[in-house]
């Protein structure tokens, strides 16, 4: 039998036919109601399942990147601290000023590690749009007319 489809068998895809006292439209209506409560119920646990499954993986995804961003504080403030000692170290070697340039270069990497440390950490300003800060700023400017 060529040329026969899915909707000439009766299924899922074909309406059911029409009792003597129902008019089509009616039979019609009553499938395609029927066809949207089902939809809803099968996104409703697709949607289920891709909220579970998102959540399963944020929840390792987080913890990585909270590890990766605690690393790359650290290693910053290492990295200040390193950086102090080798120029106060180098400075003792060429002036000859045997511990004090690195007792003052390592206070300056310190602090500079620390500075970078709560740069990171500290809660961003809001900024404004560029938009409304270049209008601001015509504002301000008298105009020479």
């Amino acid at each position: 039998m060529a040329g026969r489809t899915d909707r000439d068998e009766p299924g899922e895809g074909a309406l059911p036919p029409a009792s003597p006292g129902t008019s089509p439209a009616t039979v019609a209506a009553d499938e395609w109601a029927a066809r949207r409560a089902a939809l809803g119920e099968k996104l409703a646990e697709r949607s289920v399942a891709r909220a579970q499954e998102t959540e399963r993986q944020s929840g390792s995804g987080s913890s990585m990147r909270g590890m990766a961003e605690g690393l790359k504080l650290a290693s910053e403030f290492a990295a200040g601290i390193i950086v102090g000692g080798g120029i106060g170290f180098l400075i003792d070697r060429t002036a000859g000023i045997a511990p004090f340039g690195l007792i003052v270069f390592l206070m300056f990497g310190f602090a500079a590690g620390i500075r970078n440390v709560l740069r990171h950490v500290s809660p961003k300003p809001p900024t404004a749009a560029p938009q409304a800060t270049a209008d601001a700023e015509r504002a301000e400017k008298p105009r020479n007319s």
